[in-house]
């Protein structure tokens, strides 16, 4: 444990934050010895690249860093354990080299494997949800490993059951995926749809992250968080009507008869895109990124991520969601739509 932990290289906004105090747990005998003295508020940490410190304090944070990849073959599929403090794509990396086939679209996610359900992370037509058998989930009330499905995880868009009725209970220790061995590259997504239909894996994986690299500013070089905002669902009967006066609008079906509209189209509409206030700023490229050039509070982001919301209120009527989580000494905050 660390007392009056400096967060600054936790989080990939580069704020400095200070916490009261910092679990790095590598095996459950150690997170066994630390959970009673967890005092609350905490916060289940992963490697900080969707969290905003809002504050110059924090939380008492715990980051669980288990470590160690298995995997199960049979005819029909592969059976892929990761344990939560993997690096997320450096796991996509080791699928494709072996030739597990599934999770290539996720390539250059940010973020640990244990983080990974708890957001349902997504990108390029696919998503977490589409590809997990199961997580391995440490209750911290009973003390014990417990096994939740992929029904059980209650996954949707950008968020599951961790988010929710589950947050800080416990923690998720390990992710397994079911790899299919009938498998068929997804290539549904703008970028991906230029690909030809017998492309290999390998190649998917390397188009998503040649586009992502020249869509999204590296967090090394210019801090920010990737998406800052979940891209909007709204009902057939609003999407109609803005597509009269927006036809060029990129819109997305659901499975639900809703559509999903891009976000950082919206933004970009409202005038918004390369925008700079201070120390902060929505990113030139790509107006769904709000990036840190040099601020050392985390009020400002949070001011300007409110600013662009409004905008996007009164030219769309359409309120975006932070994808973000907003963290601040009390716990976790909402940005909510004012009345």
């Amino acid at each position: 444990m660390h007392n009056q932990y400096e967060l600054t290289q936790h989080n990939s906004f580069a704020l400095p934050a200070i916490c009261p105090a910092f679990y790095q747990p590598k095996t459950l005998s150690e997170l066994e010895d630390i959970v009673p003295h967890l005092s609350s508020p905490f916060y289940i940490l992963g490697e900080g690249s969707n969290t905003l410190f809002t504050e110059q304090a924090t939380t008492t944070i715990l980051q669980p860093n288990f470590k160690g990849i298995t995997v199960k073959e049979n005819d029909d599929f592969v059976l892929l354990s990761a344990k939560c403090g993997e690096n997320w794509h450096e796991l996509v990396k080791y699928c494709v080299e072996n030739n597990y086939h599934g999770i290539e679209n996720l390539a250059l996610i940010p973020g640990s494997v244990g983080a990974s359900p708890v957001q349902n992370i997504g990108a390029y037509g696919t998503e977490l949800a589409d590809v997990i058998d199961h997580v391995s989930w440490y209750e911290f009330d009973t003390k014990t490993l417990k096994t939740l499905d992929q029904s059980a995880c209650q996954f949707a868009y950008r968020d599951s059951i961790f988010k929710n009725s589950l947050a800080n209970k416990g923690f998720i220790v390990e992710v397994t995926l079911r790899l299919s061995k009938q498998w068929q590259a997804n290539l549904t997504y703008r970028g991906l749809d230029t690909l030809p239909v017998d492309v290999s894996a390998k190649e998917v994986f390397q188009k998503v992250i040649d586009i992502r690299q020249s869509k999204l500013p590296a967090p090394d070089k210019l801090p920010n968080a990737g998406s800052f905002f979940k891209n909007p669902v709204v009902e057939i009967k609003c999407f109609n009507s803005l597509k009269e006066q927006y036809p060029d609008m990129p819109a997305y079906p659901q499975k639900d008869g809703r559509i999903k509209l891009a976000a950082g189209w919206l933004i970009e509409k409202s005038g918004l895109k390369g925008l700079r206030k201070g120390n902060v700023g929505v990113d030139k490229t790509q107006a769904l990124v709000l990036v840190n050039y040099g601020s050392k509070d985390g009020q400002d982001i949070v001011q300007l991520a409110k600013h662009v919301q409004e905008h996007v209120l009164a030219k769309f009527d359409i309120f975006l969601q932070p994808e973000v989580r907003l963290l601040s000494s009390k716990g976790l905050i909402q940005l909510t739509q004012s009345k």
